[in-house]
């Protein structure tokens, strides 16, 4: 059975940081395409940040340049490290995990408040 637990959310001001984390079982990792979505109230579930099994990635253009998304195969975990957060970040993020079908966590809450 695959699982998805994303870890690393919390309340952060406006500039700050945070790491998220997703770690993974019951699938072969490094042949999955690995994703980061987020899904504030009232809107869809949106890209964030997608990489592929050979470690090239795609952001979404509100985030370029201020988030980064890599991947430990060794260690079966995705990650997401998002710099000079703003409050339109604010939002659900899960992570995904793609190989003929999707898999999702449960979502970690980031809010970006002062």
């Amino acid at each position: 059975q695959v699982q998805l637990v994303e870890s690393g959310g919390g309340l952060v001001q406006p500039g700050g940081s945070l790491r998220l984390s997703c770690t993974t079982s019951g699938l072969i990792f490094r042949v999955y395409r690995m994703g980061w979505y987020r899904q504030a109230p009232g809107n869809q579930r949106d890209l964030v940040a997608r990489i592929n099994k050979d470690g090239s990635t795609n952001y979404a253009d509100s985030v370029k340049g201020r988030f980064t998304i890599s991947r430990d195969n060794a260690k079966n975990t995705l990650y997401l490290q998002m710099n000079s957060l703003k409050p339109e970040d604010t939002a659900v993020y899960y992570c995904n995990a793609n190989f003929a079908r999707d898999h999702w966590g449960q979502g970690t809450q980031v809010t970006v408040s002062s």
